[in-house]
């Protein structure tokens, strides 16, 4: 699996041309484009400017020589890479596994071109088997968490390392929806938008036209 990401991460890097403002998601997959992409910045001298969707991304791409900047202080960005947790055959996806759908959907929406990367486990028919994670706020979560309860939503805390509910780089909480499958994915979007506290939830719908999945016999590309 660690050969399919980074031949599809490397392969994606490849995407990236000299002058481009750059959306880098997060995730494994994502870290090893910026494994690629840092080689080409020395190789080729190519001069770009990096837009990251969370501080584990921005810390890497600083590391490995690749420039940053805060999404506010760009007037475009051209295209962003980024992973996914799911993807079905409409190329909507299942994305937050790694805690930052919120900035990625942010970053994703204000880019003129996005790409997804992942290996073929992550291609499925119908989304929801991997838990669908919302953001929500702090104040008043627990009554939140009921709701969705109620709402027979099948919500679950997301926890840290040390059992603590995980912060996101937003200081917000996430709760993940352990849903199975998903029949209608535009309705849920709409109902999960409908919910006071709930900042954003992890249903990418509409946002991408192309991506690259790592298969044992190389890299497949899928467009619309």
């Amino acid at each position: 699996m660690t050969d399919l990401k980074k031949a599809v991460g490397y392969q994606a890097a490849e995407y990236v041309e000299d002058g481009m403002v750059v959306g880098l998601g997060t995730g494994s997959t994502v870290a090893y484009l910026l494994e690629g992409l840092g080689k080409r910045l020395k190789a080729e001298n190519l001069s770009i400017t990096a837009v990251t969707t969370s501080n584990r991304t921005k810390d890497k791409a600083r590391s490995l020589g690749i420039p940053t900047l805060p999404l506010d202080q760009v007037e475009r960005i051209d295209l962003t890479i980024d992973g996914a947790d799911e993807v079905d055959p409409q190329f909507n996806g299942i994305k937050g596994g790694g805690g930052a759908h919120l900035y990625e959907k942010i970053v994703a929406q204000h880019s003129k071109q996005n790409i997804w990367i992942v290996d073929e486990s992550k291609l499925v028919d119908q989304l929801g088997a991997f838990p669908l994670p919302v953001e929500v706020v702090k104040f008043g979560s627990q009554h939140l968490f009921d709701q969705l309860v109620a709402d027979q939503l099948k919500p679950s805390w997301r926890l840290d390392d040390q059992g603590q509910k995980y912060l996101t780089d937003d200081n917000n909480y996430i709760i993940d929806l352990k849903l199975d499958y998903i029949d209608q994915v535009q309705e849920l979007a709409a109902q999960l938008k409908s919910y006071t506290g709930l900042v954003e939830h992890g249903l990418f719908i509409g946002l991408t036209d192309r991506v690259l999945v790592g298969r044992p016999s190389g890299v497949e590309v899928l467009t619309k």
